[in-house]
């Protein structure tokens, strides 16, 4: 079968890289896709929100299954328009509906409390409403959260001490100033204080499937400190997520989440991330989003052993309850280069060498382009480092060995990925 994957990151060089490990599999196409993705796959240069454009493509091209990798054309509505348009192309995305448990802080929240998934205590406030923020804050007690209702590429968590900084920072939401129409509504939610990590799975609306778990990083600055970014580093499997907890997560979080898709009448094949918060050993959910994660598909995808592209064909079908996922003992970690300045301005266009030094990894590109037979920086995200090995300290040991060898102006990375592990 052919199959065309969605976007341009880290994240669909993982699932590209996996995919085409497939028996099943005659063509893969990624659109647009990055360097790395051209050495394992046919890019092609079609925008993930262009859906005439990507229409055409199919019918062309025979494409069997279509996989969608951001976020963005999901909450657009991409899954209901090719129900419509090619009604038997298979499609790993969730409807507009389902979509909004990501793209809708307010509904995600609504959609756990209906369900009765453990959950911070919230109020949502709209762009009209900045003085009802403003008291709810001097109401409440510090840390401070605050929630850009909308997509905000995961940096529209603002985490505060400071009353008077926390009421400036909802006023720049509110008014569309610091996140734009994404935070025109906003969610202002208790802090919970535990450590986190996230599961991930593969769901047709009724059965499910666990993928690995994982814990990523989003704090710029070593020792989770600075500014969020999409994602820093991550490692798989989490290590104090043990039988018990792990049978807390499935029977709390996961089980009433997915019966809520089906009472809720929720066309949801796909992906379901779900970011937890364990507060002295009890789960609860930070968000939903509905997509694998980005950097954790980077270390997830290395510890599926069966064939992902059979599972996401049965996932598409409806028969999610026919396949079975085989995840391997192995544990698997990843640190991200990026560019100077990163999440804030950074420069593009940096020569990248070294890669030819690189051994026992896999080096998936995020933010890359080549051009005149160079590879150049070309995103905050550079490169995921990812390797494996019989623990995760042993798989840190190969991710930073090979982090060293990788040069280019103004490369970043965080040292501790894992260290608050050990």
């Amino acid at each position: 079968m052919n199959v065309l994957i969605l976007g341009s990151g880290g994240r669909e060089h993982a699932l590209a890289w996996k995919i085409s490990q497939s028996d099943l599999l005659d063509q893969l196409f990624v659109a647009p896709g990055n360097p790395g993705t051209a050495e394992i796959a046919n890019n092609v240069p079609l925008e993930p929100s262009d859906f005439k454009a990507q229409e055409e493509f199919i019918k062309n091209n025979d494409i069997s299954l279509l996989v969608v990798g951001p976020e963005a054309p999901l909450v657009a509505g991409i899954s209901d328009y090719f129900s419509e348009k090619i009604p038997n192309l298979l499609v790993i995305g969730p409807s507009k509906s389902g979509a909004e448990l990501e793209g809708s802080k307010s509904v995600a929240k609504q959609f756990m409390n209906r369900h009765q998934v453990p959950t911070a205590a919230y109020r949502s406030f709209h762009n009209q409403q900045i003085k009802e923020a403003h008291d709810f804050l001097e109401s409440s007690k510090s840390p401070y959260v605050l929630k850009a209702d909308g997509l905000a590429a995961g940096k529209g968590v603002l985490i505060l001490n400071d009353l008077a900084k926390a009421k400036e920072e909802v006023e720049a939401m509110l008014s569309g100033n610091k996140f734009g129409s994404s935070g025109e509504r906003l969610v202002i939610e208790e802090f919970l204080e535990g450590i986190e990590m996230s599961v991930f799975v593969l769901t047709d609306g009724k059965d499910y499937q666990l993928l690995p778990s994982a814990k990523d990083y989003k704090r710029i600055g070593e020792g989770d400190r600075g500014l969020n970014t999409g994602g820093m580093g991550a490692v798989s499997p989490v290590p104090f997520c043990d039988e018990v907890l792990q049978k807390k997560i499935e029977d709390k979080i996961v089980k009433p989440s997915i019966a809520g898709l089906a009472k809720d009448g929720i066309n949801y094949k796909g992906f379901l991330f779900i970011g937890l918060m364990i507060v002295n050993g009890e789960p609860f959910v930070i968000e939903y989003n509905v997509r694998m994660g980005d950097p954790e598909t980077e270390v997830v995808m290395p510890r599926i052993e069966s064939d992902l592209l059979e599972s996401l064909v049965a996932c598409a079908k409806g028969e999610m309850s026919r396949s079975q996922l085989e995840l391997a003992g192995h544990a698997a970690t990843t640190v991200m280069l990026v560019s100077e300045g990163y999440p804030e301005a950074y420069e593009k266009g940096k020569e990248i060498k070294g890669m030819d030094q690189t051994g026992d990894c896999i080096l998936f590109h995020a933010g890359t382009k080549s051009e005149d037979g160079k590879l150049l920086t070309n995103g905050g995200r550079v490169m995921a480092i990812t390797a494996t090995g019989t623990n995760y300290k042993d798989a840190l040991a190969k991710s930073y060995r090979n982090v060293d060898r990788i040069l280019y102006e103004g490369k970043y990375f965080r040292k501790d990925i894992g260290f608050d592990l050990m």
